[in-house]
């Protein structure tokens, strides 16, 4: 299919054509890799802009910058391939929040997770020393951990086994039966589950400890930033590097069928197992395709966008400054959350993340919206639910931060059908790419050794469906990229 005549301009003797549809951080990161590589590559877009679940744009008025996605990047300041591609060369700059996370409590102080192991143990009291015994293995080697919950498959063997092991006998666990065991006080209970929520699943679900570690360890070590200028500054240096190296991007240009690419030696799709199953001209195998119809979508996403006229009036000021706010309560405030949403059923008092880019970044309220403040909220629903949650945002956000619903100046609303019509991966505000539930947090799309491969030479899927996960990290691509690469190495899939 991929290898047929091209209708597009001739290569250079000898050189080798991808294409790359979809311009989210994992389609520009792969375009990027093969790019520098020496490929020909170009990738379309639907949107009249590239960056997917990184693009920002001022949907609060002129002089404001509003992340349309993803918000905080413990991730994407640790990611091994950024770093290789060397972002902040392009144009990329961190900005760190005084508190990479907090966690407001009713009627005491706020829990903090601090830019260090030593300052986070200090803040927790009593259970400052079960902190550190928890953690410190991965904040010792969080490198190495990196390796390995961010590799091409957790199928594999892992490049650091000893640091997997470690890790694994705390990951397993339910981050509430977890933090219920080891913890004595609220204060760090709620700051373990409210950090593995991040997997969008019930702090009772297996596994989440997993993503509780893992956070906590990032924001100790690598800090949670903002992106200066919003998170659009990611996927303009990506683009910056795949433009140093010839690459082009094609804009208000929708895929549907495969066919128009013929002549590519690979297609690499930044997409979820629903929109490649409706693309013509993918050739499937009908067992691969069988998996792909069972791929299940999780827990949405309900979008809310605030203009202030000043700051959140947090009850604790610390809370100011976190860059990330997990609104949730008691441990188990957030556990009934979490499971009514992801039976179908709106909760009362919703999980709610919230994000204060602007505690570390001036530039997104400037000009007409000098003095004023941009909030960016969301709150996990079911999925598809497309009811008002403005009530419910700001009924949390009041329970810990009274006065706040006075200082609004005006609020941009985006419930799950909307972000799914701005980026069809956000399959009923599903912004993980599939559920994480289950043995889709193993097999992501697919029962396969090779997860970036499909049924078809020369296709490969390179999206948050598949590992390591959701997340602005670029790491999805970057597997794919190399798929790619041996591939053409070895001619096993692809031919000249």
């Amino acid at each position: 299919m991929l290898n047929q005549t091209p209708h597009h301009s001739a290569r250079p003797s000898g050189g080798r054509r991808a294409v790359v549809v979809g311009s989210g951080p994992n389609g520009l990161t792969a375009a990027a890799v093969l790019a520098r590589a020496g490929w020909e590559v170009d990738v379309h877009e639907r949107h009249h802009a590239y960056g997917g679940a990184s693009g920002s744009a001022d949907v609060l008025g002129p002089g404001t910058i509003v992340d349309l996605g993803a918000a905080g990047h413990s991730f994407g300041v640790a990611s091994p391939v950024f770093r290789d591609l060397d972002l902040t060369s392009h144009g990329l700059e961190w900005l760190h929040p005084e508190y990479p996370m907090a966690h407001p409590l009713q009627g005491r102080p706020a829990a903090v997770l601090h830019d260090s192991m030593q300052a986070t143990v200090a803040g927790l009291g009593a259970d400052g020393a079960a902190w550190k015994a928890l953690h410190a293995p991965l904040v010792g080697d969080i490198d190495a951990h990196l390796a390995n919950i961010l590799g091409p498959s957790l199928l594999r063997w892992p490049p650091h086994l000893l640091s997997m092991a470690r890790f694994g006998v705390r990951a397993l666990w339910p981050s509430g039966a977890l933090g219920r065991a080891v913890f004595r006080d609220e204060a760090a209970r709620a700051l373990f589950a409210g950090s593995s929520i991040h997997a969008i699943l019930p702090p009772s679900h297996l596994l989440t400890s997993a993503f509780g570690l893992i956070f906590g360890a990032l924001g100790m070590t690598r800090g949670w930033p903002v992106a200066r200028g919003g998170s659009q500054g990611i996927a303009d240096a990506l683009v910056s590097v795949l433009r140093s190296h010839g690459g082009r991007i094609h804009l208000n240009h929708e895929v549907t069928d495969l066919g128009e690419f013929a002549g590519a030696d690979a297609i690499l799709l930044d997409v979820t197992p629903r929109q490649l199953l409706r693309l013509k001209g993918a050739d499937l195998t009908d067992r691969y395709a069988g998996h792909l119809k069972r791929w299940t979508y999780g827990t949405g996403a309900s979008k809310i966008d605030y203009l202030l006229d000043g700051p959140v009036p947090w009850t604790d000021p610390r809370v100011g400054g976190a860059g990330t706010v997990h609104v949730g309560g008691s441990l188990a405030e957030m556990e009934h959350a979490e499971r009514e949403a992801k039976a179908g059923r709106m909760p009362e008092r919703p999980f709610v993340m919230v994000c204060q880019q602007q505690s570390a970044d001036p530039s997104r309220a400037t000009g007409a919206a000098d003095g004023k403040t941009v909030l960016w909220t969301y709150a996990h629903v079911p999925g598809g639910y497309d009811a008002p949650v403005d009530e419910a945002i700001e009924a949390q956000i009041e329970r810990y931060a009274p006065g706040f619903r006075d200082r609004i100046v005006h609020r941009v609303a985006t419930p799950p059908s909307a972000l799914e019509s701005w980026n069809p991966n956000l399959i009923g505000g599903d912004v993980a790419g599939g559920s994480m539930g289950g043995l889709q947090q193993i097999l992501r799309p697919a029962p396969v050794l090779s997860p970036h491969r499909t049924s078809t030479p020369g296709l490969y899927l390179a999206s948050s469906s598949t590992p390591p996960g959701g997340g602005v990290h670029g790491m999805a691509g970057l597997h794919a990229a190399r798929a790619v690469l041996a591939d053409a190495a070895s001619h096993r899939r692809t031919s000249p």
